[in-house]
């Protein structure tokens, strides 16, 4: 059975998306998520994680008893095999990194596309999970034209050819940008950039130019204080908070707290 990509459907109907990031490889993480009934998507930042196909389709399984969705985030070198395999599984969301060049762009939208005539796409049909049950190759095609586009802009050769990169995802039906300040600096040799306040103009043309394009940018956020100012800058997508981070800020706290009990006992 194909799941109901629910993401794509409030996308279309122009509504605000929020998602959460996970790096935990547990398949119950996503699931508890989804049990939330709070996120939009469930995103699986595989760039930084360690996983096996086998894990993807466990992932995909649990998440889909509390009816999220999920994105892949692939690290570029592997991309074509893993976000293959990551549809294959029933994710219904891809976030393409180190966008440097439209051709960058042109690559990913062959991985994800169906192999229509016109269309440019390189997916066939493939017996994964959404074959499983009564199989429709139909709606199995349907399935994939819904799967949400995304592409990171976080190199600085992106950044000084903008024009030409969004005018290309936009030709390509990529959904959102996404800004990445930390590769950012570090492809313009200055590794420190993200953490001082010069990173903001950088960012706020990106974001300017996406909604000129009429591209939405969706922006990573750590905390909900940090929201206001991006919806400010016309910012409607969010994706907040990554488990790893949160889970090492709640065992931090809950260890101070108890050492200060004890140490008053």
């Amino acid at each position: 059975m194909i799941l109901k990509n629910t993401f794509r459907e409030k996308l279309d109907a122009g509504k605000p998306t929020i998602g959460t990031h996970f790096m935990f490889t547990d398949p119950d993480i996503p699931e508890l998520i989804g049990d939330t009934g709070f996120f939009d998507y469930g995103e699986f930042t595989a760039e930084y994680s360690s996983f096996d196909m086998n894990l993807l389709y466990h992932m995909a399984r649990s998440a889909q008893c509390g009816n999220l969705p999920l994105m892949i985030k692939p690290d570029q070198e592997g991309q074509g095999f893993w976000t293959q395999a990551a549809l294959g599984a029933g994710f219904k969301a891809v976030l393409f990194t180190d966008i440097r060049t439209p051709e960058d762009v042109d690559e990913c939208h062959r991985i994800i596309r169906e192999d229509f005539p016109g269309v440019g796409g390189s997916m066939g049909v493939k017996l994964r999970r959404p074959a499983l049950g009564s199989y429709d190759v139909e709606e199995y095609a349907k399935d994939l034209q819904k799967t949400v586009f995304l592409i990171m802009i976080e190199k600085n050769v992106a950044y000084e050819n903008l024009d030409a990169v969004l005018e290309r995802a936009k030709e390509r039906g990529v959904d959102m940008t996404q800004w990445g300040p930390a590769d950012f600096g570090f492809s313009k040799g200055q590794p420190k950039l993200n953490s001082t306040p010069e990173i903001q103009p950088f960012e706020e043309h990106v974001i300017k130019k996406s909604l000129e394009y009429g591209i939405p940018p969706r922006i990573e956020i750590g905390a909900v204080a940090q929201a206001q100012r991006y919806a400010d800058l016309g910012v409607r997508h969010f994706c907040a908070g990554w488990d790893r981070f949160m889970y090492s800020a709640a065992v931090a706290r809950l260890g101070e707290e108890m050492n200060k009990f004890v140490e008053s006992v």
